[in-house]
């Protein structure tokens, strides 16, 4: 019945339309021009012989896709804060990759040092397998990028894709498709180090010659560019045209280019992660539904479970990391090439050290002195890359043994988070001294790093 009545206001409308044009066509009219009267039927004044046609911007536009209008407005109206709270952790993470390696700005393009990689969790084969068993490694790498360029395009790429399947598949299964497809990306990662069968450059592009970090979100990336790519081609019948082309097959130019890239940069790209990450995404989305425009926003109980679970596993993953944060890597000497162990006591130094300063700053401004103890035994125990470092960690030491003294004899009280008084002003002011030699000791550092052969 829709149909029909929708066919006769067609027809009435391109009667009424043909009945118009005949009216205006068997009329005089004014030249638009020269306002002389034009007679009827004539196709150009006599006067001054400008066209009787109506003007190009009067011309019937286009009418808009009114289904994809809808459909968009629909789902990209949706909320995407969980592509958000990655990407800024993506970002934290990488801040405190590079303060770890002592803020060097060479880092930034030549890429963190190995250890630094290994002691945030970049994956490595013998780190994973026995005797040490650190199967977080499967989970962290996703979260760790090699230099400022590898961050950057990774995260852009994240703001591009993520919305979109963040909005048409609701936050829940937008955080498990990321965390499970990352994974995923990680374990192909893991698989292909495969030195017998990387004899040739076509194998190479995805077997690996040999054992070495890697880290980076490209297989959560390509895992949601599968989810894409699947959804637009499982759901194609419903969706409307907008999407269709921009999903489905609209998709496979971004996953070619991508393999061309993958293949012209094998040895330094990963590609056995994205195809792990590309396939899982793929397979993740043949099976779950999205959300439709006229299904509301909420979500069941079992997906609201596993994004739990999901989260569960990256914070219990980092909790990892960090339990085994100032621990020497379990590197044999055969890799020794691949971590020097200068660099993982530099690491190391760095890293206790920016725990003391926070500690001591909690201290300074806000009279919290709850870390401060904590600080000082890992200070205490933290190796040192040469005499000068020795010297300032030993100043730092007894600064902040005399600032413990001092809030202990304040009676702080032991609930909640411990309050002192003011400290002595000597005390900041040699803390603001041993400051500044530090950071000119690491500035001196840096630059030997960089003139380093």
């Amino acid at each position: 019945m829709l149909c029909m009545q929708s066919i006769t206001l067609v027809s009435l409308n391109a009667l009424l339309d043909t009945k118009a044009n005949q009216n205006s066509s068997s009329r005089p009219t004014l030249c638009r021009n020269c306002g002389a009267i034009v007679g009827a039927g004539s196709e150009q004044c006599a006067v001054c012989g400008t066209s009787t046609a109506p003007p190009a911007q009067a011309r019937k536009q286009p009418v808009a896709d009114r289904e994809t209008v809808r459909f968009a407005r629909a789902v990209l109206n949706r909320p995407y804060k969980f592509t958000v709270v990655l990407l800024v952790l993506n970002l934290f993470v990488f801040l405190l990759m590079w303060d770890s390696s002592g803020l060097a700005t060479r880092v930034l393009a030549d890429g963190f040092p190995d250890v630094v990689l290994l002691t945030y969790g970049a994956k490595l084969n013998y780190l994973i397998n026995a005797p040490n068993y650190q199967w977080w490694r499967f989970v962290t790498p996703m979260f760790i990028h090699i230099n400022l360029l590898h961050v950057l395009v990774n995260m852009y790429s994240l703001w591009m894709l993520g919305p979109y399947v963040e909005k048409l598949y609701g936050s829940a299964k937008f955080t498990v498709f990321w965390v499970l497809t990352g994974i995923a990306g990680v374990v192909g990662s893991y698989l292909t180090v495969v030195p017998e069968l990387a004899t040739n450059s076509l194998a190479r592009f995805i077997f690996k010659p040999g054992d070495g970090p890697s880290a980076g979100a490209s297989g959560a990336l390509f895992g949601l560019v599968g989810v894409l790519f699947v959804f637009g081609i499982k759901f194609r019948r419903e969706l409307p045209e907008g999407f269709k082309r921009a999903f489905g097959t609209g998709m496979v130019p971004i996953i070619v280019i991508n393999l061309v890239i993958g293949y012209a940069g094998r040895g330094y790209i990963d590609n056995a992660a994205h195809l792990g990450g590309l396939l899982s995404g793929a397979a993740l989305a043949a099976f779950v539904q999205y959300r439709r425009p006229d299904q509301h926003s909420r979500t069941t109980t079992v997906w609201r479970v596993l994004q739990i679970l999901a989260l569960s596993i990256v914070v219990i993953s980092f909790y990892k990391v960090v339990r085994n944060f100032n621990k020497p890597l379990p590197i044999p000497s055969s890799m020794l090439h691949t971590v020097d162990p200068a660099e993982q006591l530099r690491v190391q130094y760095f890293a206790s050290i920016s725990r003391a300063q926070e500690a001591v700053s909690a201290l300074i401004h806000e009279q919290d002195s709850s870390t401060l103890a904590a600080s000082l035994q890992i200070l205490n125990q933290a190796p040192v890359p040469d005499p000068q470092a020795a010297e300032l960690r030993d100043r730092l030491v007894k600064i902040m043994g005399q600032m413990v003294e001092s809030t202990a004899a304040s009676g702080a009280s032991k609930d909640g988070p411990r309050r002192s008084g003011p400290l002595d002003p000597k005390l900041i002011e040699e803390y603001d001294k041993w400051q500044k030699d530090y950071e000119a000791w690491l500035n001196q550092a840096n630059k030997d790093q960089t003139t380093k052969p």
